[in-house]
């Protein structure tokens, strides 16, 4: 065996000075990485002499390359080519757009951590409307309020937390409690900056997907993602105009729904939803689990493994549930097998929470439009400091804002709404997901509001599925409740 390392990624600036200091006339691109990967299924040489040829023949290879990924449909190649790609002065509203593509990496400007000015966007819809007076006063009176919301919170945060403040180490944890409830009072508008990672076939998607959007910031975004790229990896992406099916699929679904939901008005007193319901789960779920473990540890077929757990005595069912979690860690993966498992959640949360949630990309996340007559999240704080009234009045001028821009620039009116403004969203998770999202958000340090989400869910699913999620929580609840799970270890 041998393993060599083909490359990773460099910054930009310095492949571009590197590339002045030794005057090469040789293009510098990912696409001779492809293109010698592309090769391995048919040549009998090493992938290093590939990559080698790739390198000395870069027409050649990217020829190879609109051969492969085009005309033969192997677009998997495209992955191998990566970018790295900053993405600044871009709103929160369309950074949700951009965290949709799941096969991507982000890190985004934290408004938990870093302490925001009056940095917006101001949407060309608005402009074009006559808006942009009632558009900046609006947001600046929630940006006002906002610093005076983190002055207010910020000793309120130390005085609650005064074991933790006597370390000045916790200052800047400390701080960043404050800051993150404070935040629930700046709009969508507010501008923030990305660090993003994309390969060549989620690249071109990308592009088309945004070529498509109705939004003029989501318009700019395609067309300077394209600039950047289009030069570096020609070979790779190709088709990044707006097709029929991005364009009007979606608006043709909204038409559609409005005119039978005319047609047939929904039934008053049904339009308020819970924060969490759970609206589809796996039949027999622990049943369904145990037939996947011993599907995957014996010979038997599917159907006979479902004949077997479904005989199982609750003690037996039980104790091959304890037999896959006996050595599990607060940092393991539950086992593939609770794949087979699903749950769906209809959901209703803030924006700031939705911001935590939508990373977890490979669940299955459809999110409606923010909707104003669901009301606001108020943090607890806001409240203990005596806030609330005051807070409601923002949100209040807010939406007469809301409301004057929806009348005419409806489709940049979201840019308005807060990170207390709330959505429904239909969540599809499997149980392993569900293990991971209660790692993460159930734990001490997960922000309080996605806390409290993820804690509904995992309690509703643990009534339906109790063996399957036994030792699902937060990673500081672990070590308790496994040593309560397994006493005797």
């Amino acid at each position: 065996m041998n393993i060599l390392l083909a490359g990773y990624n460099l910054d930009y600036d310095l492949i571009k000075e590197l590339r002045d200091k030794c005057a090469s006339t040789q293009d510098l691109t990912p696409e001779t990485i492809s293109a010698a990967y592309a090769r391995i299924s048919r040549s009998p040489k090493p992938v290093n002499e590939l990559r080698s040829d790739a390198r000395a023949e870069v027409e050649k290879a990217r020829k190879s390359n609109r051969n492969i990924v085009f005309d033969m449909g192997h677009s998997s190649v495209a992955e191998h080519a990566v970018f790295n790609i900053d993405v600044i002065g871009a709103s929160r509203l369309i950074i949700e757009e951009i965290e949709k593509f799941r096969l991507c990496s982000y890190t985004e400007k934290s408004q938990r951590y870093v302490l925001f000015n009056k940095d917006f966007v101001i949407p060309e819809e608005i402009m074009q409307a006559g808006l942009k007076e009632l558009f900046t006063d609006t947001v600046g009176m929630q940006n006002d309020y906002y610093r005076e919301l983190y002055a207010k919170l910020r000793p309120h945060v130390f005085a609650e937390n005064q074991v933790l403040a006597e370390n000045p180490a916790n200052k800047s944890l400390l701080e960043g409690w404050a800051k993150e409830d404070a935040r629930y009072a700046i709009a969508l508008a507010t501008e923030t900056q990305l660090g993003m990672t994309i390969n060549a076939r989620n690249l071109e998607l990308m592009l088309r997907r945004f070529a498509a959007l109705q939004l003029v910031e989501a318009q700019e975004y395609s067309n300077k993602l394209y600039a950047a790229t289009k030069d570096i990896a020609p070979s790779l992406i190709r088709y990044t105009q707006a097709t029929d099916y991005d364009r009007l699929t979606r608006f043709n679904l909204c038409m559609q729904a409005a005119a039978l939901a005319k047609k047939y008005p929904p039934k008053a007193g049904v339009q308020k939803s819970p924060a969490v319901k759970i609206s589809f789960v796996t039949p027999d779920a622990d049943i369904r689990a145990a037939a996947a473990l011993l599907f995957s540890a014996s010979g038997f077929n599917h159907e006979q493994c479902l004949d077997l757990a479904a005989g199982l005595t609750p003690r037996e069912k039980k104790a091959l549930f304890k037999t896959t979690f006996e050595h599990i860690q607060a940092h393991d993966a539950a086992l593939r097998e609770l794949e087979n498992i699903d749950l769906q959640f209809e959901l209703v949360m803030s924006a700031s929470c939705f911001a935590q949630l939508k990373r977890h990309r490979m669940a299955t996340i459809i999110a409606q439009d923010y909707d104003p007559g669901l009301g606001v999240t108020i943090p607890p704080a806001v409240c203990a400091i005596g806030q609330k009234k005051q807070f409601l009045e923002i949100m209040r001028r807010t939406q007469d804002a809301y409301e004057q821009i929806r009348g005419k620039a409806p489709l940049a009116a979201p840019y308005i709404l807060t990170n207390a403004h709330r959505k429904r969203v239909l969540m599809k998770v499997n149980a392993r997901e569900l293990y991971h999202l209660a790692r993460l958000r159930s734990d001490e340090h997960a922000q309080w509001d996605i806390r409290k989400l993820s804690d509904e869910m995992l309690q509703a699913a643990k009534k339906i599925m109790p063996l399957t999620l036994m030792l699902a929580c937060g990673k500081d609840s672990f070590t308790a409740l496994y040593k309560k799970t397994f006493p005797h270890i």
